[in-house]
C-alpha cells in the first residue's frame, strides 16, 4: 500500500480503516468531527504505517514544544516559562505558551490546535490529567510532563516538583526557634498536592516541637493576594491572633502584609510573617520577605529537558523529580519573646 517513493497514501489508510478519504484527512488535520472510535483506528494505522505529512520534519528532535497553564496571571508562572524557554532556545526548540483555564471549551480547542500544530510535546503546570484529557494526548503519541501535578499523575507521565513537605517544616521549624507558638498558617488550593504537603510540614514541625495544632489558626486560601488579604484579616481579628503567620505562597504573604498595615500593626514587630516562592519581588518588598525558595525556573528547565528527551526516543531516568527548596531568611521574621 506505497507509492513508488515509498510512502504510504492516505486513500490506502482510508481504505484499510474502511472509511472515506476526507475522513482520514479531517484526522490528520486535527479536526473534532469525527467520531473517538473512528480517530483511534485512523491514528493507529497511520502511525503503524510511519505515514508523514509532506514536509513534515525528522521526529529525531523536537522543533515545537507546549507549554500549558491554568492561568497566566501570576509570576511564578513566568519564572516556570524563563526556565523552560532557556532551554528549548538552546536547542533550537519553539515555545507555545497557553492558558486553558479549567473550561471544557478551552481545552477542547486547545486539543484541536495541538493536533492542527503537531507539537512534539507537552508541558502541563499545575494541571490534573483527567481520563479524557490523557487518553487524547496519548492517541497523538504526544509526549507529556508535567510540573506541580495537581493530584497523581498516571505512572507514565513524568512529574517534576519541588520539596513541598520539607519547605512547609523548614518555614515552621524557623517560626517555633524563635519562641513563636501561635502560628497562623494559609494554605494554597486543596486539590493541589503542593498545598497539601505545605500544610503537612507545618503540621509536622508543629508536632515535633509539641505544640497543639489549633484548628483555628488554619485559614484557606488559592495562592494569590486577596486570600492572603482576607485570611490574614481573619487572623489578625481573632481574640488572641497568631504572633506569626505562614502564607504558603508569596503572593499570599503579600496579601497578609496590607492586612496588617490596615490594621496599623508592623512586621516583624508585631506579627512575623514568612511566605512561600521567594519571587523575585520578595527582596522588593517593605520589609523584605523571609521565604521558602522553591527553584521555579529550574523546575522549568528540568521539565524541557525530560520532554525534549522523550520526544526523541530517549529514556528518562527518573519518572518523579523534586528539587530541593531552602529557607531564605530576610527582614520580615522577629523573635517572641
Amino acid at each position: 500500500m506505497t507509492v513508488d517513493d515509498g510512502r504510504v497514501t492516505i486513500t490506502a489508510i482510508a481504505r484499510e480503516a474502511g472509511v472515506s478519504v476526507p475522513t482520514v484527512s479531517r484526522v490528520l488535520n486535527g479536526r473534532m468531527d469525527v467520531s473517538p472510535a473512528t480517530r483511534q483506528r485512523v491514528e493507529e494505522l497511520l502511525r503503524l504505517h510511519g505515514y508523514r505529512r509532506r514536509g513534515a520534519r525528522s521526529r529525531t528532535t523536537a522543533a515545537l514544544i507546549d507549554l500549558v497553564f491554568n492561568d497566566l496571571d501570576s509570576p511564578w508562572a513566568v519564572e516556570i516559562l524563563r526556565g523552560v524557554e532557556e532551554v528549548t532556545h538552546a536547542a533550537g526548540v519553539g515555545t507555545v505558551v497557553s492558558a486553558i483555564h479549567r473550561r471544557s471549551d478551552s481545552v477542547r480547542q486547545w486539543l484541536q490546535n495541538l493536533r492542527a500544530r503537531a507539537s512534539d510535546g507537552v508541558i502541563l503546570v499545575t494541571s490534573a490529567l483527567d481520563s479524557r484529557f490523557s487518553a487524547e494526548l496519548r492517541s497523538m503519541s504526544v509526549p507529556v510532563v508535567v510540573v506541580d501535578p495537581a493530584g497523581g499523575a498516571s505512572a507514565d507521565v513524568p512529574t517534576i516538583g519541588a520539596t513541598n513537605w520539607a519547605g512547609g517544616l523548614a518555614a515552621t521549624e524557623h517560626l517555633i526557634k524563635l519562641g513563636h507558638r501561635r502560628i497562623g498558617f494559609i494554605a494554597g488550593p486543596r486539590q493541589l498536592l503542593c498545598s497539601r504537603a505545605r500544610l503537612d510540614g507545618y503540621r509536622a514541625a508543629l508536632e515535633a516541637a509539641g505544640v497543639s495544632l489549633d484548628e483555628e489558626l488554619v485559614r484557606p486560601g488559592d495562592f494569590y493576594h486577596q486570600s492572603g488579604f482576607d485570611s490574614g484579616a481573619a487572623l489578625l481579628d481573632l481574640p488572641d491572633r497568631p504572633t506569626a503567620i505562614f502564607a504558603s505562597s508569596d503572593q499570599m504573604a503579600f496579601g497578609v502584609y496590607e492586612a496588617v498595615r490596615r490594621r496599623r500593626l508592623r512586621v516583624p514587630e508585631d506579627v512575623s510573617v514568612i511566605g512561600f516562592d521567594d519571587l523575585p519581588e520578595a527582596q522588593w518588598s517593605s520589609p523584605p520577605l523571609t521565604s521558602v525558595r522553591q527553584p521555579l525556573s529550574e523546575m522549568g528547565m528540568v521539565a524541557a529537558r525530560t520532554v525534549l528527551r522523550l520526544a526523541a526516543g530517549e529514556a528518562v531516568e527518573s519518572p518523579r523529580v523534586e528539587l530541593a527548596t531552602h529557607l531564605v531568611v530576610r527582614d520580615s521574621v522577629a523573635a517572641h519573646h
